[in-house]
Order: C-alpha cells, then structure tokens, then sequence
C-alpha cells in the first residue's frame, strides 16, 4: 500500500534527494569513498558546501552583504545564539507558539525581553507594535504545532531576526528586511542535523559581552561553516533539494504548490460535517494544517486515526500538547498525497454518517 507521509519533522523528502544521497554514501563525487567517511576538507565535500550556499543566495535572492551557514544544534540553539551575538539590553519577541516560547526562554537569560502575543496560539496577534529601544524583534513565521502562519515580511524599524524552520522556500520573502533568519533543516530541506542561518554580516561585533567561540556567528564566518566538522550528510541532501527545487521552478513554484495543496485539504475541512480547522482563517499555515473532529463528533477521533492509517495516512496524528489532527504539506509532498487525504475524509464521512 502507498504510504503518504504527512509528518511534521523529520518530514518527506524529494525521491531523487533521498536516491542521490544513497548513491553518495556508496560512492561520493567518484571518490570511490562514502559521504559519510569523506573529509570534510576534500575538494570534493567543500565543493557542495559552495555549490549549496550558492544555492541559497540564488533562490532566495540574497543580496550582498550576507552569509549562509550551516551549523549544528538545530534551531534550539539559535535561541540562544540571537541573543548571545544580538542582544545589549532588551529585546521584543513576538511570541506565537511552543517554539517561540522556548526561544523567550533562552533570551531572558541575556537581558530583558518585551513579550507580545493574541489572547491565545490559535490567532496570530495584529496591529504590532515593537518598542524602538530594543536591540531586535524575534519572530517564528510558521508555527507547526498550532498551524499558525506570517506570510508577510514586517519591517518594524529595528533589526529583525526570524526563525523560518518550518516555511523557509514556500514563499518568496524579501530577505533585506531581515538580520537573521535561521532553521533546522528536517522540514523543507535535508534530515536533521544540519541548521541553515542567513545572516546579515554587520549586524554583528556590538555586544560588549566575550563569546564563546562556538557561539560566536563570526567564528563560523570566518570559516565559511568549517570551524569544526560539519554535518555532511544533511548538507549534502540540502545541495540536493536545492537542485531540486531550482528544477521544479524555485520559491515561486514551491508556493504555489503550498496554496494549492492547502486550499484542497482547508476546502475539505470546512465542507466536512466531521471536521473543523482549529485556528482563525486568516491565520492559517499552509505548511502544517491542524484540524479536529467536531464536538457532536469527537467519540470518534481514535477511529478516524486508525481509519486513516490503515488508508496508508501516516503522522496526521495532532502534537500532544494540542490533540486533534494535524498535515504537513511541506514542499516536497505530492499534491497526490493531499487528495488521498482528503479521499479518506470523505469515506471516514460517509462510514460515519451513513
């Protein structure tokens, strides 16, 4: 049976990344070596890290004046980077979910932090407004566990720093308004492991604070992502959906696929007498679409999940913290997928109802 991978990350990627990476690990760029046991000194492997940031700076359309690194940690500890190389005194953070919120955490350990939010996760807040007094505002622009989305680029008047983990290549984005923007990889790009960050190099050298080098943005600079052994293999498997995506028409294709894939699954759940969408319509994430059974219908949401699994639907189950349902409609997944998604709904429909 046909599986569709609806996981929130790690999540699907491209079938030919997932067959050159395999090839790779065999043999690598003709070395007669695996990828995982190359050097991450070889001309061959400092090849890809070039080719890959290039890559970026192509697709996003990154103007001058910034670098693209490739880190460790995942994007937890870009919550406590931003502040460590950003933060003087205080700070704004506009706090829409669980990953935001540990991202207010970190920051409060290196000054003040202005906090902004709705009334709760399931509406994005509106009309924000950023003190001009702090060092820079924070923003997470895709929220996967609530299915929260921005997609508008702010430009608030002070340094904007951005964690795009869960939506970076799904729209076009206008990346001079940003300082930072920075993800781990294992949604719309490469397995865990590795985290991309764009930054803007003169955003950097005005803390008074020593940092340690690891820590320290300008280290990895200075390196070019090579201060300390990188992690090969996810980068490896971004260059490859980069040359993917680049194939299949860049960003802009990538979001119109996004739209249509989410407008088919959103249409069906507003049409399905079982169903309901969870957040405000004009908020909704068209990477991570959340959604729960009806209150005259909730006896039945164990059965639906285990009806939908059976189908071959797998990771629709809702974060633990929030329950329900939840797809992930990341790039890489067909719109095939989507509608047989939406099939089963109709069957799960008529199985209830009938």
């Amino acid at each position: 049976m046909k599986k569709h991978n609806f996981y929130a990350g790690p999540s699907i990627l491209p079938k030919k990344v997932i067959k050159e990476t395999a090839k790779a690990l065999k043999n690598f760029a003709g070395t007669g070596l695996s990828l995982a046991s190359i050097s991450h000194r070889s001309k061959e492997f400092d090849d890809v890290i070039v080719k890959t940031q290039e890559l970026f700076k192509e697709l996003l359309e990154i103007p001058e004046g910034y670098s693209v690194l490739f880190l460790g940690g995942g994007a937890s500890m870009q919550f406590a980077m931003v502040p460590y190389n950003l933060m003087k005194t205080k700070a704004a953070y506009i706090n829409t979910g669980t990953w935001s919120t540990k991202a207010v955490k970190e920051a409060k350990l290196f000054g003040e932090v202005h906090e902004i939010k709705a009334d709760d996760f399931f509406h994005l807040p509106k009309n924000i407004n950023v003190p001009k007094d702090v060092d820079y505002v924070h923003i997470t622009t895709n929220n996967t566990i609530y299915g929260t989305e921005f997609k508008e680029d702010f430009d608030f008047g002070v340094p904007l720093v951005a964690d795009m983990s869960s939506d970076i290549f799904s729209r076009k984005i206008d990346v001079s308004k940003y300082d930072i923007i920075y993800g781990g990889a294992q949604k719309n790009l490469a397995p865990s492991g590795v985290t991309f960050v764009i930054i803007k190099n003169d955003i950097l050298g005005k803390v008074d604070r020593k940092i340690p080098t690891m820590l320290n943005y300008q280290t990895h600079i200075d390196k070019g992502s090579m201060f300390n052994t990188p992690p090969v293999i996810p980068i490896y498997a971004a260059y490859q959906t980069l040359l993917w995506m680049k194939k299949k028409g860049g960003v802009e294709a990538m979001n119109k696929r996004a739209v249509k894939k989410a407008d088919l699954l959103y249409n069906e759940i507003d049409r399905n007498p079982l169903f309901k969408g969870t957040v405000a319509k004009e908020d909704r994430s068209l990477m991570n679409i959340c959604f729960v059974m009806n209150d005259e219908y909730k006896e039945h949401e164990q059965e639906f999940l285990a009806f939908a699994t059976e189908k071959g639907m797998i990771g629709i189950k809702g974060h633990r913290s929030v329950g329900g349902f939840r797809a992930s409609t990341y790039n890489s997944l067909p719109l095939k997928s989507v509608k047989a998604l939406v099939k089963v709904m109709q069957q799960f429909e008529k199985k209830v109802l009938k």
